[in-house]
């Protein structure tokens, strides 16, 4: 889920930079601290926006530099347990499918795609179902659930795990072909038989 959530923090305005506009140095130094980065608590940074430096600072003594309070808005993609997004596959291999959702791939698992026996077609990049031949190949779009999130500590190596075997899940023309399948099926009755004594 994409979120806008607006900060509060302190900067350190080096003496080089004095005379340059407030605005575009309070910008530089807190890009370069949030953009990029992933936290527990914020999930992928992705933009900074709306940067607004106090014209007010401080001066530390021992450091000629000012500190600032800033205010400011951070663009952040925070993946939730059972979230149901959809993507593009930018990666196939043997063990399963790489789903680019927001900012970042997560990982369809072969056991995940489909309820039938999948095999890994290495020359074309695509897995195949053996009974259904339905095939999963890169530039797929497809809409899966979001089953596991691990973000890690700062700096570490975010994981998540995604799901497509479920109702309305799956390679987008797949969900297409189930709706009109289901459409065509003719509503069953059920016929209510009378009881009654003679």
């Amino acid at each position: 889920m994409f979120k806008l959530i607006r900060m509060e923090d302190t900067i350190r305005i080096p003496p080089g930079a004095f005379g340059k506009p407030l605005e575009n140095v309070g910008y530089q130094q807190v890009k370069a601290k949030y953009e990029g980065v992933v936290d527990e608590v914020l999930g992928y940074v992705i933009a900074v926006t709306d940067v607004r430096v106090s014209p007010v600072g401080k001066i530390i003594p021992g450091d000629g530099a000012t500190y600032h309070k800033v205010t400011f808005s951070l663009l952040t993609f925070y993946p939730t347990i059972q979230e149901v997004v959809e993507g593009e596959v930018v990666e196939v291999a043997d063990f399963g499918a790489f789903i680019r959702i927001g900012p970042v791939d997560a990982l369809l698992h072969v056991s995940q795609l489909m309820d039938d026996f999948i095999t890994y077609d290495e020359k074309q990049g695509t897995l195949v179902g053996k009974e259904t031949k339905r095939k999963l190949t890169t530039g797929d779009r497809v809409r899966v659930r979001i089953t596991a999130v691990s973000l890690g500590r700062a700096g570490g190596s975010a994981k998540i795990g995604v799901t497509a075997r479920q109702p309305f899940l799956g390679k987008l023309e797949w969900i297409e072909e189930d709706l009109q399948k289901s459409a065509k099926q003719p509503e069953k009755t059920e016929k209510k038989h009378e009881g009654g004594k003679e």
